[in-house]
């Protein structure tokens, strides 16, 4: 094990060692930073790729700055070669012991494990080094799984942890490493490109292409196929295409069978379901459930999808039918979802809210479109709105240049100020 903390030297930051910290997502780090110093596991979880790693060598960094000795501070990283043979809690305890002696940390230990799915019974190495009174250790741990929290030895962390998820980056973010003004034309690039980190450092669509397609494979045949074993690869790839396709559309699991059908492909009920979850569990596509705004619950049944990255649409299958307003609807989602918004699609009599954005007693209405440079097209928009009849805020999201002013205490947003909306309200409400 002595040999394996000499090879891992070049990933921590011990001896005043140089890492590389990417763009830094202070988005992020400052939310996890406020629950460093107590016994918490902080949990990362997010799609493959979506940037979760640089988050964790940002903070690492950042405990430093605080006064923190670089020897206190461990980085696993479980997709490294270095860590091929590290698969059980029992040679991650004997790692850790290794470092221990090979660094002697005098006080508190930092441990921050990336990928730590890939470690069997992870959860009891993580529940007994977070509870050490002897030795304390805090723990920072990510994973690229929605289920990573949900097996049954993680109840051994119930109460003990705190989760964040890691989206690509906001439109806010895509600015600051792009260097563009926020305004109409960054956000309409946003649109047409990927948030996914390494695509900034592509050079062109050729590579980024190659990029996008390699992460949906490596998702698809590393965390989906080889997880549960899926013998259908075929369908569930064509399945993938199919929820890219209708993106921000209503569907239910009798239209795809319906589709496939009408392809001669056959298949049931109970596998498409199955296949969606894995997907979902792998954030390649998120579920949107229908929520009654009247009686406040959930319409089971048909749903909306929406993608983790808007690369996928747009580097993989463009020639596809999805407008550029969906593009709008799905980045609208995301950036929701990124401010901690529980996200619905609202029903009203016989009308439908794009958004009902829930946290804690707070809610957020939105209609979504790409333009209301038409009157018929300004009543359909505002017309759901003004349906509800509570006090919350109530927003039209488009991609009009002028603001159009508030109609029954209902608020025009420029998509490209969005972020900046939700950012002061959660202020305002903290």
């Amino acid at each position: 094990m002595i040999e394996i903390i000499n090879s891992i030297r070049k990933y921590n930051y011990w001896g005043g060692n140089s890492v590389d910290l990417g763009y830094r997502r202070m988005f992020y780090t400052e939310k996890i930073g406020q629950y460093i110093g107590n016994k918490l596991v902080k949990v990362l979880v997010g799609q493959r790729r979506a940037g979760k790693s640089y988050i964790l060598r940002q903070l690492a960094s950042q405990l430093i700055v605080q006064g923190v000795k670089s020897e206190n501070i461990l980085y696993i990283n479980k997709e490294y070669m270095e860590y091929i043979t590290l698969r059980s809690a029992m040679e991650l305890e004997e790692l850790y012991k290794a470092y221990r002696q090979e660094l002697k940390p005098q006080g508190k230990v930092y441990l921050f494990i990336d990928e730590i799915q890939y470690i069997d019974q992870w959860e009891r190495f993580v529940n007994s080094h977070s509870q050490d009174l002897a030795e304390p250790c805090e723990l920072f741990i990510s994973g690229s799984n929605s289920n990573l929290l949900s097996g049954e030895l993680a109840t051994l962390l119930s109460g003990r942890y705190v989760e964040f998820e890691v989206f690509p980056f906001s439109y806010t973010e895509y600015c600051g490493i792009t260097e563009q003004e926020i305004g109409s034309q960054s956000y309409k690039r946003y649109l047409q490109s990927g948030a996914l980190p390494e695509l900034f450092n592509l050079p062109n669509d050729e590579m980024k292409q190659n990029y996008v397609s390699s992460i949906k494979d490596t998702v698809m045949l590393r965390d989906i196929v080889g997880r549960y074993k899926v013998k259908d690869v075929k369908l569930l790839d064509d399945l993938f295409v199919y929820l890219v396709n209708s993106a921000a559309s209503i569907v239910s699991v009798t239209n795809i069978i319906n589709f496939f059908a009408s392809k001669k492909r056959k298949t049931n009920y109970e596998t498409l379901s199955t296949y969606i979850t894995y997907l979902e569990n792998s954030f390649l596509v998120h579920r949107v459930e229908r929520y009654n705004i009247k009686g406040k619950d959930t319409i089971s049944g048909n749903c909306k999808f929406y993608l983790n990255d808007l690369s996928y649409r747009n580097y993989l299958y463009s020639g596809y039918g999805y407008g550029f307003g969906y593009l709008l609807e799905n980045a609208v989602y995301l950036s929701l979802r990124r401010a901690g918004y529980q996200v619905y699609v609202g029903s009203i009599k016989d009308a439908e809210v794009d958004f009902v954005a829930i946290k804690g007693d707070k809610k957020l209405y939105l209609q979504v479109t790409l333009q209301l440079t038409e009157e018929q097209t300004v009543e359909r928009e505002y017309r759901s709105l003004k349906l509800i009849d509570d006090n919350f805020d109530k927003y039209v999201v488009s991609m009009d240049d002028y603001k159009i002013p508030t109609n029954e205490g209902i608020e025009h947003i420029s998509a490209w100020n969005l972020d900046n909306i939700i950012l002061s309200q959660n202020e305002r409400n903290n």
